[in-house]
């Protein structure tokens, strides 16, 4: 149906008003066809708000999304800021292993909003908590808001991460 509705909103090129349509639609657009209307980070801004999950998690069109996202917002490695996590949204819950161990606890709360998580995410959302090294500090320091806070990544956690939380 969206792919549909954006065959129709572009029929006679693109809206200037591209803001003003549901997220979910912008899915179906590339950013060069955005460019028009706006710039780069905005398209992925309003992709990052976006249900993903209206495209297959392992589909060709997602990791594309993901693909030109890291590539308009410039990130050259592995390592993504505060900034850039809040601008990539949901696509944080499609980057690799290697993305959420550079990134420390940059991801944790995004991911913690995703829905479900491959193993080498998992091993790596462990790997980060375990080490302590991030905004929510070490389990052995967190509270009933920090847990709050990462709820989503609750059922990632291990044991050996689950037996340091304070009760």
């Amino acid at each position: 149906q969206l792919s549909c509705l954006v065959k129709m909103v572009t029929l006679h090129g693109i809206p200037k008003d591209l803001d003003n349509y549901p997220e979910d639609l912008l899915l179906f657009l590339s950013p060069s066809d955005y460019a028009a209307t706006g710039s780069c980070r905005q398209y992925f801004a309003n992709i990052g708000r976006a249900n993903l999950d209206v495209l297959q998690r392992e589909s060709s069109q997602r990791k594309q999304l993901l693909l030109e996202a890291l590539a308009c917002l410039k990130i050259p490695d592995t390592q993504v800021d505060e900034e850039n996590a809040e601008i990539l949204g949901h696509l944080v819950c499609d980057l690799g292993g290697e993305y959420i161990r550079s990134s420390g606890g940059n991801l944790l709360k995004r991911l913690s909003q995703c829905e479900s998580f491959l193993p080498d995410q998992e091993e790596a959302i462990r790997s980060v908590i375990s080490s302590g090294n991030t905004t929510f500090g070490p389990p052995a320091a967190w509270s009933a808001f920090t847990l709050n806070a990462l709820s989503g990544l609750i059922p990632v956690f291990d044991h050996s991460i689950l037996q340091k939380i304070p009760k």
